[in-house]
């Protein structure tokens, strides 16, 4: 899996969680959270969304690491592809 397709996942959760979103002008570099408006439960439902469907646990001590798309593309990349080989 790519990182561009990780992205892809992350956009594609958050339009599920936040769906008034406007998804088109998202930058990679910037944390989400202020680009979205998003609060700590829209935070919250995406990391349950990862557990959901992919069976990823995000320890909350590694929330920091899913700010960006940039950022959620290099700490899910390793995951999500140790849960296609499984």
């Amino acid at each position: 899996m790519t990182r561009d397709q990780v992205k892809e996942i992350v956009l594609n959760i958050i339009s599920v969680v936040a769906p008034d979103a406007d998804l088109s002008g998202v930058k990679s570099d910037v944390r989400l959270r202020d680009q979205l408006e998003m609060d700590s439960m829209d935070f919250l439902d995406i990391v349950m969304e990862l557990r959901k469907r992919y069976k990823i646990e995000v320890p909350k001590e590694d929330y920091q690491q899913l700010a960006s798309l940039d950022s959620c593309a290099e700490y899910l990349t390793p995951r999500l592809q140790e849960v296609a080989v499984s």
